[in-house]
């Protein structure tokens, strides 16, 4: 065992009582780092759980990557397009793409009993993905397509139903303006559904696509564009790239050209608002590791005050400068490790309660999501641990060099 590590373990793990200047101090030392590390893990598992949440519900109302007509005026009263088998064929064996499906949408207004309400009729087909739908059904059944007949139902949102006092199996009237004329589809709900995106939700209502082609007289194989997922989001350029190599600079049969977009680039300014995010985390962080860092210097500092006889004793034995504050240096490691040892306690404890029981609410109008989310992995807490040990050992190496200034030969007299 090195002859550091030896001294300080008999100095932090010395049981012998009496009187110890340093004892509360070190304890405020500790309290600080864990508290430190507790809101850091805190902090950055909400602003990670938040952005995910909220890309995930913008990509569950509109995929990772939209292709349409470039005629189309960038509303939901989209001119149409084709696409062929081939073109579709070539997208899902793209490496970075999962699902693909054709989609149609109409603005309108829905009528139950008096109470109007206006909406985006969003046609879909057997295709469809109905995984983000299906997991944040409410009452009823996602919706289901025959080949033979067009379907009547539809799947409409918790705030939607709440709105116009409606549950599943009411019927309503939708009316729909079709080259300036008024049209009127009986229509009958199947489920409700309920993201908590309150934008969205109170907008898109989920219907078969032929309901869609009928009111604008277009043929089967006619559509407002294309919905592409991708295996994950961090690989969102990747499968924007690999579309763009299969549909960019390309026409459809009728000659309208492909315009390719990412969720990104259709809702620019909630990314831009995400992106807002990580430098608050930032922010967070470096004041938690200076507020932490301060209490360790002030710490250290007691503890050398405190063991300035024993600093003299060891120089008049021959130990250099370097030697005894690498004592100090390893007996703030074991201050740091314990300190973080409670700091994830507490810090993963919290985050742990909050995901499993919601007991923070938000306004999902204004925040998109229900309830604080969480985000916690191993991989973020360990990176987070090795960083925060790491910074605050380094600041603990400017305060040791007062040892340099204590005299042997006053020092072993200082009681």
């Amino acid at each position: 065992m090195k002859f550091e590590l030896f001294i300080a373990k008999r100095i932090h793990f010395n049981k012998e009582k009496g009187k110890k200047v340093s004892r509360p101090a070190v304890r405020i030392a500790i309290g600080g780092i864990a508290m430190g590390l507790a809101v850091m893990i805190v902090a950055v598992s909400i602003v990670i759980g938040f952005k995910q949440e909220v890309r995930s519900k913008l990509v569950g109302f509109g995929s990772h990557i939209q292709v349409s007509s470039s005629y189309s005026n960038q509303t939901y009263e989209t001119d149409p397009i084709t696409f062929s088998e081939g073109i579709k064929e070539k997208l899902c064996k793209g490496q970075w793409i999962k699902h693909v499906h054709e989609f149609a949408t109409q603005p309108g207004i829905i009528n139950a009993d008096g109470n109007f309400q206006g909406i985006v009729m969003k046609g879909i087909d057997q295709e469809f993905d109905w995984a983000f739908f299906q997991s944040n059904l409410k009452e009823g059944e996602i919706l289901s397509f025959e080949d033979s007949t067009i379907s009547k139902n539809i799947l409409i949102s918790q705030k939607i139903s709440d709105m116009l006092k409606i549950k599943v199996n009411d019927k309503l009237l939708a009316y729909f303006v079709i080259e300036g004329k008024v049209r009127v589809r009986p229509l009958t709900v199947q489920g409700i559904y309920a993201t908590g995106f309150g934008d969205y939700d109170k907008l898109f209502v989920l219907c078969d696509k032929r309901i869609i082609q009928r009111l604008n007289n277009w043929s089967e194989n006619q559509c407002s564009g294309l919905e592409i997922l991708t295996d994950d989001y961090d690989h969102l350029d990747l499968a924007l790239e690999e579309t763009f190599d299969v549909m960019g600079n390309r026409f459809d049969e009728n000659g309208a050209s492909y315009l390719l977009r990412s969720i990104k680039q259709i809702n620019p300014q909630i990314f831009s608002w995400l992106d807002l995010l990580d430098m608050n985390v930032i922010v967070i962080l470096i004041l938690m590791a200076l507020v932490a860092g301060f209490t360790m210097i002030s710490g250290l500092l007691i503890l050398i005050l405190e063991h300035t006889n024993m600093i003299g004793i060891l120089k008049a034995l021959g130990a250099n400068n370097w030697t005894i504050r690498r004592i100090f240096l390893c007996q703030s490691a074991f201050l740091i490790a314990k300190g973080l040892l409670i700091g994830n306690f507490i810090g993963i404890a919290a985050c742990l309660i909050q995901k499993y029981f919601a007991l923070i609410k938000l306004d999902p109008d204004v925040y998109y999501v229900e309830a604080v989310p969480i985000a916690i992995t191993p991989t973020n807490v360990l990176l987070i641990n090795a960083g925060a040990f790491l910074i605050l050992l380094l600041i603990t190496i400017a305060p040791s060099y007062i040892i340099t200034k204590i005299n042997p030969a006053k020092s072993i007299k200082f009681e």
